[in-house]
């Protein structure tokens, strides 16, 4: 045992774990980081994290379980590694997830630095994942027993160091289970709902986000289909992603989808189904968990392209510059530049990266 600072955003899941740390002998310290302001951009508070509702259930849960609680405020860095790499990644056409960035930059790094500050030993969090430690001392990240509650996708980033110094006292356990857990010790929470979209984007509208946070409007331009001809105009090229089918206004015979993005034409590329899928992708900002391979040796695994995609039949390979190349067993539909692609042998993260471009 020794002295943990639990990250708790106010929601089930982090009270829960505060409360099982505590319950096993932990010195523990509570910790919520305040990003920003929702109502400042007009989120409802109950949906996201981050709001003064949050921060005042978290504060009740820690007064609960009498245990130390601070807040931290990481609003410049937020803004920094989180939202401005967010609005650059829409501007080179990619479909970014920040909540990777937050985890990376935010969670386990300016937490992690801050729990040492304290004197704290650990950071915990209410994520459902599981760490392990093989025969050689080297640690891993394994997938939640509760597939519908995995969240070792946007933990792929984690180092050997942050491992070492993180608790995951949710991994292996199911939701029914952590809300049973807050009700029988009549936690403020138990029955709040989880987080929805993206904590910083209404509604899920990123292109209204984009507008405001960049301060300049998106331009329309034209839809061309595989041939380059000119079929329709756009509301502005970030407003699409690959594979998006509704809400693209172009009357067609055949079903039409989201197939490439030129942002520097402005134009968006429309086709059939047929060509949203590819065979290979090119990954860079690379991390293994696992030990990385030699430099050109195929190392077979399974690959996930997206949060809640199953994942699918691939071989990676490690290239001479750090970038990892990935070739699927059979193509993949709509694999989109900017999202993160994260490699897993049965049950164990390889490693993760981000998707540069598809082939």
């Amino acid at each position: 045992m020794g002295k943990v600072l639990i990250a708790m955003s106010g929601g089930v899941d982090s009270s829960v774990a505060a409360y099982l740390l505590k319950h096993s002998g932990w010195d523990c310290v509570g910790a919520t980081m305040t990003l920003y302001r929702n109502e400042d951009i007009g989120i409802s508070r109950s949906r996201t994290c981050c709001s003064l509702e949050d921060v005042e259930d978290a504060r009740s849960v820690a007064f609960r379980l009498r245990i130390p609680y601070y807040v931290f405020n990481f609003s410049d860095e937020f803004r920094c590694q989180v939202m401005d790499r967010f609005a650059d990644a829409y501007g080179q056409g990619q479909t970014p997830n920040p909540c990777i960035d937050c985890n990376r930059y935010l969670k386990f790094d300016h937490l992690l630095n801050r729990a040492r500050e304290l004197g704290c030993d650990y950071i915990a969090t209410g994520h459902y994942v599981q760490r392990w430690q093989d025969e050689n001392g080297r640690w891993g990240l394994r997938k939640n027993d509760d597939p519908g509650k995995d969240q070792s996708y946007v933990l792929y980033s984690l180092t050997q160091d942050q491992l070492a110094h993180t608790l995951f006292p949710l991994g292996g356990m199911h939701k029914d289970a952590v809300r049973a857990i807050a009700e029988e010790q009549g936690l403020c929470n138990a029955r709040k709902h989880d987080s929805q979209d993206i904590c910083f984007v209404p509604d899920g509208d990123y292109a209204a986000f984009l507008e405001r946070y960049t301060g300049q409007p998106m331009q329309p331009g034209n839809f061309v289909d595989e041939q380059g001809h000119v079929i329709g105009r756009h509301k502005g090229a970030a407003r699409y992603t690959i594979g998006q089918r509704k809400g693209l206004g172009i009357s067609a015979e055949t079903r039409l989808f989201v197939s490439g993005k030129n942002m520097a034409e402005n134009t968006v590329t429309v086709g059939l189904e047929s060509a949203l899928f590819r065979s290979s992708l090119l990954a860079d900002e690379w991390n293994w968990i696992a030990a990385p391979p030699a430099v050109g040796q195929p190392l077979p695994c399974t690959a996930r392209t997206r949060y809640h995609q199953p994942e699918r039949p691939a071989t990676a390979t490690l290239l001479p510059d750090g970038r990892v190349r990935v070739d699927f067993a059979a193509p993949q539909r709509a694999i989109a530049p900017g999202q993160a692609v994260v490699l897993y042998n049965g049950e164990s993260v390889i490693g993760g990266g981000t998707i540069l471009n598809v082939e």
